[in-house]
């Protein structure tokens, strides 16, 4: 048996055509689609890019005990475990978190990998000095604007020219000789992994060419994560600009679908295409993630899986799934049992015959709103109080995202104390240290419940005051709270969100 996954960052499953998108040039998505099973109730885990492969790794949530951050010492990874059990891993990717001290012991699970340079602000190529940048870099329009990411960004820009430069590019090439110097042998895992079409959306013109509109403004392909102020031409431009990263993408997942197809491959290989979150293009009046309410352009994402054991193709799948599920998939395809903290699940029979694996998950990010949701409802639990207190990141590992993806501040380690075990830590205490409760507060936003079936879109929350959404509500804070128990959550979560244990 062999397994490849491809995993993009921030695809948004409503731009997809599977998915009921009929403007996107994306035939290799479609032709996807057709040779294998779609997920159409798939929902992230934990927020965003780090603690969603953290996920990805353990098969259990983690945004409720810490926030970005590496792969811990007591965590339960599914490379390392397939390595452990004569599976060879091999990563392939352009991500470049996976190289921060916020995300350095993820790479190193795998028996072999490759990385390929030069996305987004990737400390890569040197020029020293003053850089000449456009405007709209440095005047607040785009995202990071003046900061040394996007100088390092711009840097990076000029080493892809060609299509065969770009980073995700290489690292296609990676995953594609990997395929052809093992593709007679047996017992691997291969991740391809692309850092696109996370933003800046930086594309090869023939992309682009694909998308002609009206636009005479400055240069802004790297959307800030805030409200909208831009004007609908500026917001049209950045839908555009993402468009053309997606079919560039598309365009990648067709050399392997072709390698896949020429090789005969489709007989013995399990084959995930999935990503770790989506993204806001301007729905709801917001850019990008993480900064607001996860909404299902963010939360709900495209999944699709080719189960050779199975055989169920151009198929879809109602069944609530989640990134924790995985792991343990990749782990059963190998007849290799998953370890007991991993509390995904296989997703051979929602592959089947759409037998369910859960009746409700839960998602967020570290300090924000925990979220429950069935399939149907979707519940965002906001902080009780504007303090968004207490909160407190459990950590063997003190590195974090954010001031160059470094340690976690000596001022906040100062403060930090020892605490208990829980019940996935295999008996090792823990740092307690005293969480960031300004950074992702919801509390402006309040609780909201949405019905996703008569509300697709998320535009009209649910009246709590009523009787019937109040019933809902109970209904999906037992569902939260189970799941939070099943998590071990700790017992500031709950005081945070104003639930009685």
């Amino acid at each position: 048996m062999r397994a490849i996954m491809i995993m993009f960052d921030s695809l948004n499953r409503r731009l997809l055509p599977p998915y009921g998108c009929d403007w996107t040039h994306a035939p290799n998505f479609a032709r996807l689609a057709e040779r294998t099973v779609v997920m159409d109730t798939s929902y992230v885990g934990s927020m965003p890019c780090m603690p969603a492969r953290r996920e990805l790794h353990t098969g259990r949530l983690n945004f409720l005990h810490r926030s970005w951050g590496p792969v811990e010492p007591f965590d339960d990874s599914m490379p390392e475990t397939l390595k452990r059990n004569g599976v060879h891993t091999h990563l392939a990717s352009d991500h470049y978190h996976y190289w921060e001290d916020g995300g350095s012991t993820y790479h190193t699970r795998y028996s072999t990998w490759e990385s390929s340079r030069g996305q987004e602000g990737d400390p890569w190529k040197a020029h020293v000095g003053q850089r000449e940048l456009p405007e709209s870099l440095n005047n607040g329009r785009q995202g990071n604007a003046g900061s040394p990411t996007v100088t390092q960004d711009w840097v990076n820009r000029e080493y892809a020219r060609e299509i065969e430069e770009f980073p995700q590019a290489q690292t296609f090439a990676n995953g594609l000789h990997f395929l052809e110097t093992n593709k007679d042998t047996d017992s691997w895992f291969l991740q391809i992994e692309t850092f696109d079409p996370h933003e800046p959306f930086f594309s090869h013109p023939r992309f682009k060419e694909l998308y002609p509109h009206a636009y005479d403004g400055p240069h802004f392909d790297w959307p800030p994560y805030r409200k909208v102020s831009e004007a609908r031409e500026v917001v049209e431009h950045m839908r555009m600009e993402y468009a053309a990263l997606l079919s560039m993408c598309d365009y990648h997942l067709g050399r392997i679908l072709d390698f896949m197809d020429n090789h005969t491959m489709w007989d013995d290989t399990l084959l995930i295409v999935n990503t770790d979150h989506g993204f806001l293009l301007g729905e709801h009046g917001w850019w990008a993630k993480c900064a607001m309410p996860f909404y299902d352009e963010v939360a709900r994402t495209p999944l699709f899986v080719w189960d050779p054991r199975v055989g169920c193709s151009g198929e879809r799948r109602s069944s609530l799934v989640q990134t924790i599920d995985l792991a343990p998939t990749l782990l059963d395809c190998f007849g290799i049992q998953q370890a007991d903290a991993m509390l995904g699940r296989p997703l051979r029979g929602v592959i089947a015959d759409d037998a369910p694996v859960r009746e409700a998950g839960l998602f967020g990010i570290h300090g924000g709103h925990v979220n429950a949701t069935d399939g149907r409802y979707v519940y965002m639990r906001a902080p009780a109080t504007s303090e968004n207190s207490p909160l407190y990141e459990y950590t063997l590992m003190p590195t974090r995202h954010g001031g160059g993806r470094a340690f976690i501040e000596p001022e906040r380690l100062a403060r930090a104390k020892l605490a208990k075990p829980f019940a996935f830590t295999k008996e090792c205490p823990l740092l307690r240290v005293p969480g960031l409760n300004e950074r992702y507060n919801m509390s402006a936003f309040g609780t909201m419940l949405f019905d996703t079936l008569d509300d697709p879109r998320q535009e009209r929350p649910l009246d709590l005051r009523t009787a019937e959404a109040r019933t809902i509500e109970r209904r999906m804070i037992e569902q939260m709270m189970t799941l939070m128990r099943e998590n071990d959550a700790p017992p500031e979560q709950y005081e945070r969100l104003g639930l009685r244990r």
